[in-house]
Parts: structure tokens; sequence; C-alpha cells
């Protein structure tokens, strides 16, 4: 056990637990709904319109905007105040995507984006979903307790500056969430306590990671769940999917970036069996050390920025639901069981939540998946 699994959990892991588990509850209940393909299942008995699976945060930065006449790719990012990955929406059969008025060479952000048939289904399905998995919440939780975290996040919301998105960004090179710049909220364009709970906890979020990267070293994301679980005697390659909780494409992201940067070494296992190890070097265990002391300068500076009280509220509503983190000592996973058709039914089970929600090109899943 290194020493960073025995420190007090911060407000930006509580925060990530929630989110990533309300989504891969809204996820698993997208894919029993809507008919899809993947690659381990091929294509769902339906004889609707099958597009590829992929997470809620292609909903929430794409397909909640998009009407059936379409919009440009440029007015798309002004509502939705994010990135979406437009090239695989359309790959993946939810979208068209066609040059305005039989103009092929005008410019790509005024390309007419609509959904197509498959994508107007998901659409519809998707709609309802977060509504509903906030009521299991509620059922599952406590009425009041639920409204207590929303009302904490709400509190917080209601000051912040920034106009978010409703869905954290896709991370791209390093894995940090700082890519676009957001403008000044408008005074009154949203009423915290109407948004629905994964947007709340998401824009909470992306404000402290916002600060976290204002000066970065490393990214918030692959700080707080890969850097986190190393050490400098080494802990093995095949073992940090299960301990960070995230997907081997995002910890095989996370170590190129890290060794080109020298904060770690990866080299041959002594134990032989064509083994990997990865451990820090010294510059990883003074980012390591500086990730940890960031994180709790920055809760303290949100303490007295948007005041104790809705702080210690926030806290005290998220930690019962998230315990540690870990299938065996968070409720947050009694809700995680994937259907048995499921694609997360024939994968390693997640026994650990992730300290930051790593949303890739991949299909936005909070896992990195």
């Amino acid at each position: 056990m290194t020493p960073a699994t025995n420190r007090q959990l911060r407000l930006p892991t509580l925060l990530s637990f929630a989110l990533v588990a309300f989504t891969i509850e809204f996820d698993n209940e997208a894919e029993y709904r809507l008919p899809h393909s993947t690659t381990r299942h091929g294509a769902s008995k339906s004889g609707l319109p099958q597009p590829w699976l992929v997470s809620m945060a292609m909903y929430l930065n794409c397909m909640q905007f998009l009407d059936d006449k379409g919009m440009s790719a440029r007015e798309l990012v002004r509502r939705a105040r994010a990135m979406t990955n437009l090239r695989g929406m359309h790959r993946w059969g939810y979208i068209s995507v066609r040059a305005p008025d039989g103009r092929p060479k005008a410019p790509k952000a005024e390309w007419i984006v609509r959904p197509t048939a498959a994508g107007r289904t998901a659409r519809e399905i998707w709609k309802p979903l977060i509504g509903e998995i906030e009521d299991r919440w509620k059922e599952r939780f406590g009425k009041n307790e639920v409204g207590q975290l929303r009302a904490a996040l709400a509190a917080i919301e209601r000051q912040l500056e920034l106009d978010l998105p409703d869905c954290l960004p896709i991370l791209g090179y390093g894995l940090f969430s700082k890519g676009r710049k957001y403008g000044k909220r408008v005074a009154d364009s949203e009423h915290a306590e109407d948004l629905r709970l994964p947007v709340l906890l998401a824009r909470a979020l992306l404000a402290f990671a916002l600060e976290f990267e204002s000066e970065p070293e490393l990214s918030l994301a692959m700080s707080a769940n890969v850097v986190r679980v190393l050490d400098d005697a080494g802990v093995p390659v095949r073992d940090l999917p299960r301990l960070t909780g995230v997907s081997k494409e995002a910890v095989a992201m996370s170590l190129s970036f890290l060794t080109k940067r020298g904060y770690v070494v990866v080299e041959a296992d002594p134990a032989g069996a064509r083994a990997k190890l990865v451990r820090l070097t010294a510059k990883g265990l003074k980012a390591q050390d500086g990730y940890h002391k960031k994180v709790t300068a920055l809760e303290e500076l949100w303490r007295a920025r948007f005041g104790k009280d809705p702080i210690l509220s926030l806290r005290k509503s998220l930690e019962p639901l998230a315990g540690d983190g870990t299938a065996a000592g968070s409720p947050l996973f009694r809700a995680l069981e994937p259907y048995p058709e499921g694609w997360r039914a024939e994968v390693s089970r997640l026994t650990n939540l992730p300290h930051f929600p790593m949303v890739l090109h991949r299909g936005g899943y909070p896992d990195g998946s």
C-alpha cells in the first residue's frame, strides 16, 4: 500500500466517485435499452439501426443539443460549451455531417450536423434516463440525502464564474481538462436548482480541475489516478487498471506521457515472466507530493471562497455515498452490477472507482474504457 492510499479523500475524489458511479449506472441502463453494437458482442437483436455504443458524455456534449433539422458544427460547440468527437459520432452512426449548401470547401465549422435515425432513437432513450437514475438514487440513498447533496452542489454552482459545460471535457494529450477556454457566465442564464445531478457534479469537478491545472505540472486526471498509486520501489504495470479504476488504454496514455517527461521509469520485473514494473523517479515523487499538497490547498481555498458551510455540507453529503471508493467499501457499488448481456459483465469487474474521471475520445466512458 502506498502512502497516498492512507490519506483523507479530498473533495475532487469524492466528486469523481459519485459522477463515475452515476455515469456507469446510466450507461448500463442505456446499453440494455438501446439497439447498438460493440466489438465484443456484435449487434444487439433488433431490427432498428444499431450505432456503436457510447457513454453518457456523448449525449451531454452532443446529442442532447441536436434537433432533427441539425445545426452547424460551430453552433453545436457554442450550445454545448464543449467539443465533441464529431468524427467518432459520425463513424459510430449517430450523426451525419454534410457540407452546407453543397459547398464542400466550406470551413468545417460551417458543416451541418444532423442526427441519423439511430441517433434520434438513442437521443429519445437517453433523454429521460438521467432523471430516472437520479430517482433511483433517492430511493437507494434517501430522498433527503440526495436533496442535501443537490443543495450543496447548487450552492457552489451559483458562485462559479465560468460558463461550464454539462459534462467533463474529452481529455486530450496529457489528459488535461484545460484544453478549452470557457467564457464568463451570463447572470441568471441558468438556475442551479434545476440542473441535473451529474451536471452539478461535473461542473464542480471541472472547476476544481481547471484551478489545479492553472499552473500545471501534470493534469489532475493523471495525478489523481496513475501517479497517486505509484512509488519508487515499482508497481506492476498489469496491476494499474485495478489499482486506479481506469482502463488499460488510459493507463498506457498516462505512462507514455510520464515516461517521456521523466516522471516514471518502466522496466523489467526482476521476478521475470516478461512482466513490467513502473516506478517513480525523483521528479515523479516530487510531483506526487505536489499533487497531494495542491489538492489539499485548493480545497481550503474553496472553503474560503465558497464558504466553509457549503463545502462541509458537500463533504458530509458525499462521504456516506462514496465510502472509500472500493467495491467492498462504497455504497455506490450497489447499482454498478451490469446486465448479464452487457459488455461490462464480460470484462474485469471494477473494484476501485477512479479518483478523477478519464473521459477519452474512445466513447466518453468515465474510466477510459
